[in-house]
């Protein structure tokens, strides 16, 4: 087996973890390999092959995410495309995708043993205006107020059928991925993530009734965006801007044409990540145990 790491050295002790489970994987006779952008910061790993990202995530049977949930979402693009499964290592706080916190590094082993499970997720794309240039969202594709925007007034329209017409501070289209990201910040639900849907929450909006709704994985949904005096609207897909939209543009938001397999060794991780990360803080509160 060979595995590619992707770590995050921005986040606190990603070096660190990184080498420990280098170690674990050694021990394992898994092949593990870096991108040569770090070779002077793990050259003295024993047994790391160092190239270009793109011929060793392409050769690779598993890409090692070390970070949080943004680092697994920084490489889920080249992932999907392809094929090759993620595994996640939690250096942050939450990491709702990451398999393993960094105090499970010896669970590794597990990869070698072929004990481990796939969950396979949806994806979405992004396009502007019918362009050909497409954008892939893991979790969620955003449309919101830029800096010179008030507010803006946004037509949701589902497979040519109007669904909603509001001002808002912008609107999310997530993933059941994405649900436990700014969409549940923003009073989303929280969704199994291996759910195939798309839902559409809104961002502050100027309205008395505002709720969450859920659409079926091959819903066609264009939002349509008005704004006054020259202001604009961002489009932000998995926490990236990028693209800046004017009075009368269109995004066309959809299924994509491939998906992501993100590998989980301990079972039931995504519900232990949210008994354990969102829960905790109001028992702490309470006084539980």
């Amino acid at each position: 087996m060979k595995a590619f790491i992707y770590p995050n050295l921005g986040k606190k002790h990603c070096k660190e973890y990184t080498e420990e489970a280098c170690a674990v994987l050694r021990r394992c006779g898994i092949e593990f390999s870096v991108s040569h952008k770090h070779e002077d910061v793990f050259s003295d790993v024993e047994g790391m092959y160092f190239g270009r990202t793109e011929d060793l995530i392409s050769s690779a049977d598993v890409i090692i995410a070390i970070g949080g949930d943004g680092t697994i979402l920084k490489c889920a693009e080249r992932a999907s495309r392809l094929g090759t499964p993620i595994l996640g290592i939690n250096c942050g706080r939450l990491g709702f995708m990451a398999s393993l916190e960094h105090s499970q590094l010896a669970l590794l082993e597990r990869l070698a043993e072929g004990k481990y499970s796939i969950s396979r997720r949806m994806m979405l794309s992004a396009s502007v205006n019918g362009g050909e240039e497409i954008y892939s969202a893991l979790n969620d594709v955003v449309v919101s107020r830029a800096d010179d925007c008030k507010i803006a007034d946004f037509e949701v329209v589902k497979d040519s059928q109007l669904i909603s017409s509001l001002r808002a501070n912008g609107v999310i289209f997530s993933t059941a991925t994405g649900a436990t990201a700014y969409s549940m910040s923003a009073g989303g639900p929280i969704i199994e993530p291996e759910m195939e849907c798309i839902e559409f929450t809104q961002i502050c909006p100027h309205s008395l009734f505002a709720r969450s709704m859920i659409f079926s994985a091959v819903s066609e949904i264009t939002v349509r965006c008005h704004t006054a005096d020259g202001a604009h609207v961002r489009l932000n897909v998995d926490g990236n801007d990028v693209y800046t939209l004017s009075d009368g543009d269109e995004i066309n938001i959809r299924r994509a044409s491939s998906g992501l397999d993100i590998i989980d060794i301990c079972g039931g991780s995504f519900f232990n990540s949210v008994n354990t990360k969102l829960m905790r803080p109001l028992k702490d509160s309470e006084g539980d145990i």
